[in-house]
């Protein structure tokens, strides 16, 4: 692929529109909320400098003003009480109207300093307070006191109004002071009032402010996302719609911000990749129908190739069988007939030309069997190991008999598919060669058991021989496997070294695997597994383990099997 080189300007900067969408995705939302995030900050820190003052002048209204009018009004009722009690004392005489003029001047010190306190700080305040302090002291020590004490030492005349006119006129200059009081902090309440609602109208104002700007920079947000990224992402698509629909020629142009572009410079590298692919596919697909017709030729030429071998197998096991036959026999006549007249050396060549002829015989048979194992008369059926093991067990029973031998097996040994007569033979190798190679003086004794296996993708059956015979060397633990393959002498133990090699064949023309166990330290041990029954209850759950032990088969002779082929190859 070639690459596209981006045009400079003269100075040899890239353009601007290159400086523009070389910004990412993260850095268009970056540059946005960050905008976002300082009208935010300037709106709340204004907002919350105006929370700060209407609470200010809301505290100043209920703790300090509200407060103070209430002690100015004590204050005044305290003052009118001592009037009253003045002017009721002068008239009647009776001391009982000096209890409101005393308690009067008690409450009127209360509430002066109660007044004072709450208008600390405010001189102007205080100042009226003074002048109205100052009115009501001038009234009381110059007429309310001096009328109180002339009237307890009676000097007053019976009439007293003269006297109380000018009380009453100087009280009313004090109530102007007490109107001049209240006018004061009434404006003082408005002001606050008023100043607490312009600060709240301001404070409402800067969050719709807040609440315009969020508005206004969302959809300068969405605008941004269109442009920068949901336009050339939408021609990105449409270019790799159009390629995918089959269209591989068509070029997809870079553009948008800097993930787009990347992303379009890959696309655009594996369309050209995937050109070249089809290309070269198609190459090799002319490549491919001239060798198919190669192929052809030479499955007429392997099938043919089958036919002869089938025609082999059928000579091997009948032509080359009867000459073997004869040797054996006239062999055996020739003994019979001129034993008398031989000597020992004699009869020795005939044993061994006898035995030869056998041996090479089943061999034969051997070679035959392990060839034909998935070949010829595949059968494929649902196949209880039970009666495998069974029909293995009936083959070898004069063997089993004589060895005294012991075969311990599970209950149920569940169900494969594959071909019975194959599996039988699978049982009969194993059992055989467990009871061939036992350990001198002590009876055979063979365990077999199964146990579920989920480690792989189909369910399966792991199943396990156990002998107490003289075992196997770690060392030949994969030799064994292989055909003619013999780990002892024929004067040692007869065979043809291609039992276990032809179990191996068996197990994995059904799918399993089959191997030694080398940690094994007395005897062999022999696993194998083969795929479970689908209808079968899913091995998951289901496990058995050793049971009852099997007695020996009857004779084969007697139940009317014939034996199967077997080898060995230890």
């Amino acid at each position: 692929m070639t690459s596209r080189e981006e045009p400079l300007t003269p100075t040899g900067a890239p353009p601007a529109r290159d400086r523009r969408t070389a910004l990412t995705v993260p850095m268009w939302l970056g540059i946005v909320l960050a905008a976002i995030l300082v009208v935010v900050t300037g709106f709340a820190v204004v907002g919350a400098q105006l929370l700060s003052r209407t609470a200010a002048e809301s505290d100043d209204l209920v703790d300090r003003i509200q407060p103070a009018r209430v002690d100015a009004y004590r204050m005044q009722k305290a003052l009118i009480d001592q009037e009253t009690g003045v002017r009721g004392f002068v008239l009647s005489r009776d001391t009982r109207w000096l209890e409101p003029y005393t308690q009067g001047q008690r409450d009127e010190e209360s509430a002066e300093r109660a007044l004072r306190e709450a208008l600390a700080g405010d001189p102007a305040l205080l100042s009226v307070v003074s002048a109205t302090e100052e009115a009501a002291e001038a009234w009381r020590t110059g007429h309310a006191g001096p009328l109180v004490e002339r009237a307890r030492q009676g000097t007053l005349p019976a009439s007293a109004t003269t006297e109380l006119q000018r009380s009453k006129v100087a009280f009313d200059r004090l109530r102007e002071r007490f109107d001049e009081l209240n006018e004061t902090l009434t404006a003082e309440r408005t002001t606050a009032r008023a100043e607490m609602h312009r600060t709240r109208t301001g404070h409402n104002w800067v969050l719709a402010g807040m609440l315009a700007a969020f508005v206004a920079f969302v959809a300068v947000l969405v605008v941004v996302l269109h442009r920068a990224v949901g336009r050339p992402l939408d021609g990105l698509r449409t270019a790799a719609q159009r390629v995918a629909d089959g269209d591989f020629e068509h070029s997809i142009e870079p553009g948008g911000p800097a993930e787009t572009r990347h992303l379009a410079v890959a696309v655009e590298a594996m369309r050209v990749r995937v050109l070249d692919a089809l290309r070269a596919s198609q190459q090799r697909e002319e490549l491919l129908a001239q060798r198919t017709a190669v192929l052809d030729e030479q499955t007429v030429e392997l099938r043919r190739s089958n036919a002869e071998l089938e025609q082999f197998a059928y000579v091997a096991s009948h032509d080359l069988q009867e000459p073997l036959r004869k040797v054996a026999s006239f062999c055996q006549l020739l003994e019979k007939r001129y034993g008398d007249q031989l000597d020992d050396r004699a009869k020795q060549y005939i044993d061994f030309a006898v035995d030869g002829a056998k041996r090479m015989q089943v061999l034969i048979n051997d070679l035959l069997a392990y060839s034909r194992v998935g070949r010829l008369n595949d059968v494929s059926e649902t196949v209880g190991m039970d009666s495998a093991l069974e029909g293995a067990l009936a083959n070898l029973g004069t063997a089993v008999e004589e060895a005294g031998a012991v075969v311990e097996r599970p209950d149920d040994l569940h169900s494969t598919t594959g071909d019975p007569t194959l599996l039988t033979m699978l049982w009969q190798n194993l059992i055989g060669n467990a009871v061939k190679f036992r350990t001198p003086g002590l009876p055979p004794l063979v365990r077999v058991t199964v146990e579920a296996e989920n480690d792989g993708e189909v369910p399966a059956w792991h199943y396990r021989v156990d002998d107490n015979g003289i075992g196997i060397p770690e060392e030949f633990a994969e030799k064994v496997f292989v055909i003619f393959q013999r780990l002892h002498g024929r004067d040692a133990y007869t065979g043809t070294g291609i039992g276990l090699a032809l179990c191996k064949k068996i197990v994995e023309h059904h799918g399993g695997r089959i191997w030694i166990d080398t940690d094994q330290s007395e005897g062999a041990r022999i696993h194998f597994t083969l795929p479970a029954v689908p209808a079968e209850k899913p091995p998951a759950e289901t496990e058995s383990t050793g049971a009852a032990p099997q007695h020996p088969a009857a004779d084969p002779a007697r139940d009317g099997h014939a034996p199967l082929t077997t080898g060995d190859n230890v």
